[in-house]
């Protein structure tokens, strides 16, 4: 009984830290060992503490930056 109760409350405790888990699975907690993987990781991490934006979203944006003034 104590220990339903003990992991119901790490639970909802832990779930209020997911922005701290979405940046440590992105950094070299990363399941595949693959280097590339590992460096590509350390710099998404990097950019995102710098511009508050992942690698991807600067991707996104710029692409739609040059989508909309072909247009």
């Amino acid at each position: 009984m104590i220990r339903t109760i003990l992991l119901l409350w790490m639970l909802m405790a832990l779930t209020a830290c997911s922005e701290f888990a979405l940046l440590a699975s992105g950094s070299s907690i990363a399941i595949s060992q693959n280097a590339y993987v590992k460096a590509y990781n350390g710099i998404d991490v990097l950019t995102i503490m710098k511009t508050d934006k992942d690698i991807k979203k600067h991707i996104y944006d710029k692409t739609l930056e040059l989508l909309e003034t072909k247009e």
